[in-house]
């Protein structure tokens, strides 16, 4: 885990707050998988409360402007992709659960898949994680990541009983 400080950054900077995952990426350990929690809820209630056609176009425009959010808040702290900014989670576990049928079961295996391919990073996401920089280096690897782990969550879901 890295020692990059988080002192730089501020809550109270609209920007920011939606950088960090609401804050959650301020979790002194595993910030990734804090803000990937912190998508969960959000996930629950675009899925209750959205049909597919506008949880995909919510999901892609936080895809969109997460490149904006990223670039800014990582420009403002003077850390290329710092650990803290964890709004390209939230937009990578929103993109694993595309089509996903709402359940428990469910919810843990996106988020498992989710973070294993955005740990691992196997091959295109090592690719863009590696050359990419900005807001579009922060946000695509984890888009990547997401389109990955849904296409296995489709898959497992196509040969199992969840």
């Amino acid at each position: 885990m890295t020692n990059k400080s988080t002192a730089a950054f501020t809550l109270s900077d609209p920007v920011q707050f939606l950088a960090l995952g609401f804050g959650s990426g301020l979790a002194p350990k595993a910030p990734g998988t804090f803000g990937t929690l912190a998508a969960i809820p959000l996930y629950l209630i675009m899925v209750m409360m959205l049909s597919t056609t506008s949880y995909l176009a919510l999901t892609l425009l936080v895809s969109v402007v997460g490149i904006a959010i990223c670039g800014i808040a990582a420009k403002k702290v003077g850390v290329h992709d710092h650990p803290a900014i964890v709004w390209d989670e939230i937009a990578g576990y929103l993109i694993t659960m595309a089509f996903v049928p709402v359940s428990v079961t469910n919810v843990i295996l996106g988020f498992a898949l989710f973070r294993l391919f955005d740990i691992v990073k196997p091959w295109p996401i090592s690719i863009a994680d590696k050359r990419l920089h900005g807001g579009l280096g922060i946000m695509l690897d984890d888009v990547l990541a997401g389109i990955m782990a849904c296409a296995c969550l489709h898959v497992i879901l196509a040969f199992t009983p969840f």
